[in-house]
C-alpha cells in the first residue's frame, strides 16, 4: 500500500471522513488538471486503484476510417492493432496517462484534496450533531468569551453558551462538565453551529428519560413540564401500565434517580405530579405540596378557580408567586387561588360543600377537638400543665415536702400551724375538712373562699 493510501487511512480514523469520498475527490482534481494538458476533459477519465494508489488516465476515442477530430477518434487500423475485434464504430480506453501533471497541475490537485477534506469534515460534524438535535450531551467549559462560555461538545467542536441560556445562579470553571440541551443545529460558511441551552424545559424532560428506565421505554410518559430554570421545576407524569406507579418510578429508591438529575441541574428543585384527564384533579395535585380544598374549572375559559385552606394560602401561591405561576404554566389553566375566609366572604351562599371538604381538612391541621386537647385545652391535657391534684403533688404541695405529718396534720416547725395544730385559714390551701386532700391550684381558692364565707379570723 502506498503512503497515499496510509494517509487516507489516517485522516479515514481522525476526522471520520470516508476513505472512497477522498479518493473521488483526487479523482476529480485530477481530471481537472488534465484540462491544462490536454485541452478538454470530455472524453478523459481518471482511475485511481483502491489498493495500490496507482492512478490512471484514459481517454475514450471512436474508431473512424479518416480521423478528424486527434483527441476524441482513433483510426480503424491503430484500433485493430489494440484489439482485433473492434470495428469501425466502438470505443476504445487508450491510456494517455502523463509522466508528470506539472507542478501547477500537482498544486491544484492538492488544494482541491484539501478543500474536500474540509467541506466533509463539516459535514460529518453537521450530521453528527444533527443527529443528536432535541437531545443531552455533555460539554466540557472551556472559557469565558465575555459573558458567555466556550463549550467543548464530544471532543469535536466548540459551542458557545449564550448568557440568556445560562442559569444565573451558577458559575463555571474550565474543565467543569455540565448537562447541555440542544435547541438546534445550523450549516454556516464556516460550518456547523449548535445552538446549547441549560434553561430549556426538554432538558429536565431528556435527563429523565436517561436516567429512569420506565421513561425511556415509554411505559411511564411525561405530561407536561413547567420550569424555571435554577429554582424550581414541576412535571406531570402518567402510566400506561397500572402497576407501576410514575412518581415512585421517577423519584426511584430513596430518591436516587430523582437525586441524579437535580445535581445534573444544580441544585434546582423537581415536584413531580400525576397527571389526571380530569381538569380539577390535575389543577390539585399541581400546586402540590399545597393542599385544596376545593376546584371549579372553565374549560372553555381555560380559567380555574382554587379554594385552599387559610392556613396554606402561601404555600399554594409559593415565594413570590412562584407554586401557582408553575401549576398555571402545567396545566394550561389560568388560577386564581383564595383562602376558605375569602371564598365565604366572596360567596356567602357557599362555593363548596363544605360538609366534603371542610371537615376533613380541619381535622388534619388542627382545627377539630382531637387536635385541639393537643395544644393543652382539655382536661386530659391540661394535668400535664400542673393544674390537677394529681400532677399538684409533683409540684411539693405534699407529705413529700415535710409539710404534714402522718395523720395530714402540718409539722409546727414549718409555722404553717398554731399550738393546736390549727391552720389559719390566710396561709392554708384547704380548710380543715380537706388536710388529707392534695392541694392543686383549684383547691387553693376554694379553700380561700371557705375561709371568707366561715369569717373566720385570721391568726
Amino acid at each position: 500500500m502506498s503512503e497515499l493510501m496510509l494517509a487516507l487511512a489516517q485522516i479515514e480514523k481522525e476526522k471520520g471522513i470516508s476513505r472512497e469520498v477522498i479518493i473521488e475527490a483526487i479523482e476529480k482534481s485530477l481530471l481537472d488538471a488534465c484540462k491544462k494538458d490536454f485541452g478538454k476533459s470530455d472524453n478523459i477519465s481518471v482511475n485511481m486503484n483502491r489498493d495500490t494508489g496507482d492512478i490512471e488516465v484514459f481517454a475514450s476515442k471512436t474508431v473512424v476510417k479518416e480521423v478528424e477530430d486527434p483527441a476524441g477518434e482513433i483510426s480503424l487500423e491503430d484500433a485493430l492493432m489494440i484489439n482485433s475485434k473492434y470495428a469501425e464504430g466502438d470505443t476504445v480506453n487508450i491510456e494517455i496517462t502523463p509522466q508528470n501533471f506539472g507542478r501547477i497541475a500537482a498544486q491544484q490537485a492538492r488544494s482541491v484534496i484539501v478543500q474536500t477534506i474540509k467541506e466533509e469534515e463539516k459535514k460529518a460534524l453537521y450530521e453528527h450533531f444533527y443527529c443528536k438535535e432535541k437531545d443531552v450531551v455533555t460539554g466540557v467549559v472551556q472559557r469565558y468569551v465575555g459573558k458567555n462560555i466556550s463549550v467543548s461538545l464530544d471532543d469535536r467542536m466548540d459551542a458557545l453558551l449564550m448568557e440568556n441560556e445560562q442559569i444565573k445562579s451558577e458559575h463555571y470553571k474550565p474543565t467543569d462538565r455540565i448537562k447541555l440541551y440542544i435547541v438546534g443545529v445550523k450549516e454556516t460558511n464556516k460550518g456547523p453551529k449548535v445552538i446549547v441551552s441549560r434553561t430549556h424545559p426538554e432538558l429536565v424532560k431528556r435527563l429523565f428519560e436517561k436516567e429512569v428506565a420506565e421513561v425511556a421505554d415509554g411505559t411511564v410518559e411525561i405530561k407536561s413540564i413547567s420550569r424555571e430554570a435554577g429554582s424550581r421545576s414541576k412535571i406531570a407524569v402518567w402510566s400506561n401500565d397500572p402497576n407501576v406507579d410514575p412518581v415512585g418510578a421517577c423519584v426511584g429508591m430513596n430518591g436516587n434517580r430523582v437525586n441524579a438529575i437535580v445535581d445534573d441541574l444544580g441544585g434546582e428543585k423537581i415536584d413531580i405530579i400525576t397527571w389526571s384527564e380530569d381538569p380539577e384533579i390535575f389543577i390539585e395535585n399541581a400546586l402540590s405540596p399545597s393542599k385544596v380544598v376545593s376546584v371549579r374549572v372553565n374549560p372553555e375559559e381555560k380559567t380555574a378557580w382554587v379554594v385552599v385552606p387559610d392556613y396554606q394560602l402561601s404555600l399554594a401561591i409559593g415565594k413570590e408567586g412562584q407554586n401557582a405561576r408553575l401549576a398555571a404554566r402545567l396545566t394550561g389553566y389560568k388560577i386564581d387561588i383564595k383562602s376558605e375566609s375569602q371564598a365565604r366572604e366572596a360567596y356567602p351562599d357557599g362555593y363548596y360543600d363544605e360538609d366534603e371538604y371542610y371537615d376533613e381538612y380541619a381535622d388534619e391541621d388542627g382545627y377539630s377537638d382531637e387536635y385541639a386537647d393537643g395544644e393543652g385545652y382539655s382536661d386530659e391535657y391540661a394535668d400535664e400543665e400542673g393544674y390537677s391534684d394529681e400532677y399538684a403533688d409533683e409540684e411539693g404541695y405534699v407529705d413529700e415536702e415535710g409539710y404534714a405529718d402522718e395523720d395530714g396534720e402540718y409539722a409546727d416547725s414549718e409555722d404553717y400551724a398554731d399550738e393546736d395544730g390549727e391552720y389559719a385559714d390566710s396561709e392554708s390551701y384547704a380548710d380543715e375538712e380537706n388536710n388529707e386532700d392534695d392541694y392543686g391550684e383549684d383547691s387553693d381558692y376554694e379553700g380561700e373562699a371557705d375561709a371568707e364565707d366561715d369569717g373566720e379570723p385570721e391568726e
